[in-house]
Protein backbone atom coordinates (compact mmCIF):
# COMPACT_ATOMS: atom_id res chain seq x y z
CA UNK A 1 0.00 0.00 0.00
CA UNK A 2 1.07 3.95 -0.43
CA UNK A 3 2.76 5.66 2.27
CA UNK A 4 0.14 8.24 3.83
CA UNK A 5 0.04 11.90 5.24
CA UNK A 6 -1.15 12.02 8.51
CA UNK A 7 -1.76 13.87 11.96
CA UNK A 8 -0.92 14.97 14.72
CA UNK A 9 -2.43 14.24 15.29
CA UNK A 10 -1.36 15.15 14.50
CA UNK A 11 -0.37 15.17 14.58
CA UNK A 12 1.53 15.26 15.60
CA UNK A 13 0.74 15.85 14.48
CA UNK A 14 1.51 14.98 14.08
CA UNK A 15 2.98 16.26 15.05
CA UNK A 16 5.58 17.76 15.59
CA UNK A 17 8.66 19.15 17.42
CA UNK A 18 11.27 18.36 20.02
CA UNK A 19 11.98 16.38 23.25
CA UNK A 20 12.67 17.66 27.33
CA UNK A 21 12.58 16.20 30.31
CA UNK A 22 12.25 19.16 32.43
CA UNK A 23 13.63 23.20 32.54
CA UNK A 24 16.92 22.62 31.30
CA UNK A 25 19.87 25.54 33.06
CA UNK A 26 21.53 27.10 29.60
CA UNK A 27 22.45 30.55 30.98
CA UNK A 28 23.69 31.27 27.24
CA UNK A 29 22.30 28.33 25.34
CA UNK A 30 19.14 28.25 23.02
CA UNK A 31 15.95 26.35 23.52
CA UNK A 32 16.75 23.90 20.93
CA UNK A 33 20.31 22.33 21.25
CA UNK A 34 22.40 19.44 19.56
CA UNK A 35 24.11 16.66 20.77
CA UNK A 36 23.46 17.16 24.20
CA UNK A 37 21.65 19.95 26.98
CA UNK A 38 23.54 22.74 26.63
CA UNK A 39 24.91 21.20 23.32
CA UNK A 40 25.16 23.29 19.97
CA UNK A 41 22.20 25.44 19.31
CA UNK A 42 19.95 24.61 16.29
CA UNK A 43 20.10 26.80 13.33
CA UNK A 44 16.62 28.57 11.93
CA UNK A 45 16.67 26.06 8.70
CA UNK A 46 17.60 23.28 10.33
CA UNK A 47 15.18 20.00 9.34
CA UNK A 48 14.09 18.03 12.44
CA UNK A 49 12.67 14.49 11.50
CA UNK A 50 11.51 11.91 14.28
CA UNK A 51 9.65 8.50 13.65
CA UNK A 52 8.04 6.96 16.22
CA UNK A 53 9.33 5.47 19.04
CA UNK A 54 10.47 2.04 18.76
CA UNK A 55 7.62 -0.88 19.47
CA UNK A 56 5.17 2.11 19.92
CA UNK A 57 1.92 2.89 17.94
CA UNK A 58 0.18 6.34 16.65
CA UNK A 59 -3.11 5.41 17.39
CA UNK A 60 -6.76 7.15 16.51
CA UNK A 61 -9.92 6.21 18.62
CA UNK A 62 -13.19 7.18 19.31
CA UNK A 63 -12.43 7.31 22.88
CA UNK A 64 -10.06 9.17 25.33
CA UNK A 65 -9.74 5.59 27.22
CA UNK A 66 -10.79 3.76 24.97
CA UNK A 67 -9.30 0.98 21.99
CA UNK A 68 -11.99 1.30 19.48
CA UNK A 69 -10.03 2.94 16.43
CA UNK A 70 -7.16 2.89 14.30
CA UNK A 71 -3.60 1.83 15.27
CA UNK A 72 -0.67 2.82 12.68
CA UNK A 73 3.10 1.18 13.54
CA UNK A 74 4.82 3.22 11.32
CA UNK A 75 4.91 7.39 11.00
CA UNK A 76 7.59 10.26 10.86
CA UNK A 77 6.98 13.74 11.03
CA UNK A 78 9.07 16.83 9.35
CA UNK A 79 9.31 20.12 10.46
CA UNK A 80 11.85 23.34 10.05
CA UNK A 81 12.65 25.19 12.50
CA UNK A 82 11.98 29.16 12.10
CA UNK A 83 12.97 30.63 15.47
CA UNK A 84 15.48 29.32 17.85
CA UNK A 85 15.90 32.09 20.77
CA UNK A 86 17.94 31.80 23.80
CA UNK A 87 16.43 29.95 26.49
CA UNK A 88 14.61 30.05 28.66
CA UNK A 89 12.09 30.46 25.94
CA UNK A 90 9.94 29.28 23.02
CA UNK A 91 10.98 27.87 19.63
CA UNK A 92 8.79 27.68 16.89
CA UNK A 93 8.55 25.54 13.79
CA UNK A 94 6.83 24.74 10.75
CA UNK A 95 5.25 21.35 10.43
CA UNK A 96 5.27 20.32 6.63
CA UNK A 97 4.93 16.60 6.85
CA UNK A 98 3.62 13.81 8.91
CA UNK A 99 3.61 10.11 6.98
CA UNK A 100 2.17 6.69 7.84
CA UNK A 101 2.55 3.83 6.68
CA UNK A 102 -1.05 2.25 5.53
CA UNK A 103 0.60 -1.64 5.70
CA UNK A 104 1.51 -0.55 9.52
CA UNK A 105 -2.03 0.36 10.20
CA UNK A 106 -4.94 -1.79 11.01
CA UNK A 107 -8.74 -0.92 12.58
CA UNK A 108 -11.26 -2.74 14.97
CA UNK A 109 -13.99 -0.75 13.91
CA UNK A 110 -17.20 -2.57 13.41
CA UNK A 111 -18.37 -2.73 10.15
CA UNK A 112 -14.50 -1.76 8.85
CA UNK A 113 -12.23 -3.50 6.56
CA UNK A 114 -9.24 -1.38 6.91
CA UNK A 115 -7.46 1.84 6.34
CA UNK A 116 -7.11 2.93 2.97
CA UNK A 117 -5.42 6.38 3.88
CA UNK A 118 -5.10 9.27 6.69
CA UNK A 119 -4.56 12.45 5.48
CA UNK A 120 -3.59 16.06 7.45
CA UNK A 121 -4.88 18.80 5.60
CA UNK A 122 -3.98 21.79 5.62
CA UNK A 123 -0.36 22.02 6.01
CA UNK A 124 2.34 23.51 7.06
CA UNK A 125 1.27 24.12 10.82
CA UNK A 126 3.01 25.79 13.52
CA UNK A 127 4.67 24.54 16.44
CA UNK A 128 5.67 26.47 19.17
CA UNK A 129 8.18 24.34 21.90
CA UNK A 130 8.96 26.16 24.86
CA UNK A 131 11.13 25.55 27.62
CA UNK A 132 9.37 23.30 30.03
CA UNK A 133 8.34 20.79 27.76
CA UNK A 134 5.25 22.65 26.36
CA UNK A 135 4.31 21.74 22.75
CA UNK A 136 1.65 23.45 20.80
CA UNK A 137 0.78 23.29 17.17
CA UNK A 138 -1.57 25.40 15.48
CA UNK A 139 -2.82 25.77 11.92
CA UNK A 140 -2.51 28.84 9.83
CA UNK A 141 -4.77 32.12 10.85
CA UNK A 142 -7.95 31.20 9.57
CA UNK A 143 -7.59 27.49 9.08
CA UNK A 144 -8.07 24.18 11.07
CA UNK A 145 -6.08 21.14 11.89
CA UNK A 146 -8.06 18.83 9.41
CA UNK A 147 -7.31 15.14 9.15
CA UNK A 148 -9.20 12.97 6.48
CA UNK A 149 -9.38 9.38 6.97
CA UNK A 150 -10.70 6.86 4.37
CA UNK A 151 -11.58 4.01 5.50
CA UNK A 152 -12.63 0.61 3.60
CA UNK A 153 -16.00 -1.07 4.36
CA UNK A 154 -17.76 -3.65 2.52
CA UNK A 155 -20.16 -1.21 1.26
CA UNK A 156 -17.20 0.67 -0.31
CA UNK A 157 -14.85 3.53 0.45
CA UNK A 158 -15.83 6.21 3.44
CA UNK A 159 -14.07 9.48 3.85
CA UNK A 160 -14.17 10.39 7.85
CA UNK A 161 -12.94 14.10 8.68
CA UNK A 162 -11.95 15.35 11.51
CA UNK A 163 -10.84 18.91 13.08
CA UNK A 164 -9.22 20.69 16.02
CA UNK A 165 -8.70 24.57 16.55
CA UNK A 166 -4.88 23.49 18.02
CA UNK A 167 -2.90 20.67 19.26
CA UNK A 168 -1.30 20.21 22.74
CA UNK A 169 1.61 17.46 23.92
CA UNK A 170 5.20 17.43 25.85
CA UNK A 171 8.65 16.48 25.38
CA UNK A 172 10.96 15.27 27.59
CA UNK A 173 14.68 14.95 27.53
CA UNK A 174 14.84 12.00 29.49
CA UNK A 175 14.47 9.93 26.70
CA UNK A 176 14.38 12.37 23.84
CA UNK A 177 10.43 11.93 23.07
CA UNK A 178 7.31 14.26 21.90
CA UNK A 179 4.19 13.10 23.22
CA UNK A 180 0.49 13.32 22.16
CA UNK A 181 -2.06 12.01 24.53
CA UNK A 182 -5.60 11.84 23.22
CA UNK A 183 -5.35 15.13 21.57
CA UNK A 184 -9.23 15.36 20.43
CA UNK A 185 -10.49 15.78 16.98
CA UNK A 186 -14.52 16.31 16.32
CA UNK A 187 -16.18 14.70 13.20
CA UNK A 188 -17.07 17.23 10.79
CA UNK A 189 -18.44 14.83 8.31
CA UNK A 190 -18.75 11.56 7.16
CA UNK A 191 -21.49 8.61 7.74
CA UNK A 192 -22.20 6.69 10.82
CA UNK A 193 -19.35 4.39 10.44
CA UNK A 194 -17.28 7.62 11.37
CA UNK A 195 -17.14 7.88 15.40
CA UNK A 196 -18.18 11.36 16.34
CA UNK A 197 -14.86 12.28 18.19
CA UNK A 198 -11.13 10.84 17.59
CA UNK A 199 -8.82 10.99 20.19
CA UNK A 200 -5.13 10.97 19.03
CA UNK A 201 -1.88 9.39 20.97
CA UNK A 202 1.63 8.64 19.55
CA UNK A 203 4.77 8.90 20.92
CA UNK A 204 7.74 9.62 18.47
CA UNK A 205 11.50 9.27 19.18
CA UNK A 206 14.48 10.47 19.05
CA UNK A 207 13.95 13.58 17.16
CA UNK A 208 17.30 14.79 15.27
CA UNK A 209 18.54 16.99 12.78
CA UNK A 210 21.22 16.01 10.58
CA UNK A 211 21.64 12.84 12.59
CA UNK A 212 22.22 14.63 15.92
CA UNK A 213 19.87 14.35 18.85
CA UNK A 214 17.45 17.34 19.79
CA UNK A 215 17.69 18.51 22.93
CA UNK A 216 14.87 21.20 24.73
CA UNK A 217 16.30 23.96 27.61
Amino acid sequence: MRTRTLLTLAGTVAALTLPLAGPASAADGTVLTTGSVGGTAVAAGEVLTAPLASGTAATFYSSATGTSGISCTSSQFTATVTDNPGAPGTATESVSAHTFDAASCTTNVLGVLGVTSITVNNLPYSAAVASDGTVTVTPAEGSTIQTTVVLRTLLGSINCVYQAPSLSGTASNDDNTINFSSAQFTKVSGSGLCFANGYFTAKYAPVTSGGETVYVN
